[in-house]
């Protein structure tokens, strides 16, 4: 088992005793707004059509990756993500590319992120 196969399983157990990716990943983005202040970064960001398919009932989710994650958020705020996370800075974005479109995709179950 390498170092990847071990963070994404400690990530999965996090995941399954915070109430799901949607409850850890809103609670790690408490110091910009929760969901919807991580929601509102990608869109300032040009990304509003991957926020989009993740926001609506209709549509399949849309990747997202890790660049792009990080030129979104920036440093600062990936370097607080993973210390709440508990993972190497460089494996956040990874982590996020990887939960937050379904994370989006389940608070938002009528189109809008329920709060």
């Amino acid at each position: 088992m390498g170092l990847l196969d071990k963070l994404e399983g400690d990530l999965q157990d996090a995941l399954g005793k915070s109430g799901g990716a949607s409850n850890l990943i809103a609670q790690a983005f408490n110091d910009i707004g929760g969901l919807q202040g991580a929601v509102d970064m990608l869109q300032k960001s040009g990304l509003g059509d991957r926020v989009d398919s993740w926001l609506s009932a209709n549509a399949s989710n849309l990747p997202i990756t890790p660049e792009e994650i990080s030129a979104a958020l920036g440093n600062e705020q990936l370097q607080q993500l993973a210390a709440k996370f508990g993972v190497p800075l460089d494996q956040v974005a990874n982590i996020l590319s990887q939960h937050l479109p379904a994370a989006v995709d389940k608070a938002s179950p009528k189109g809008k992120l329920e709060q």
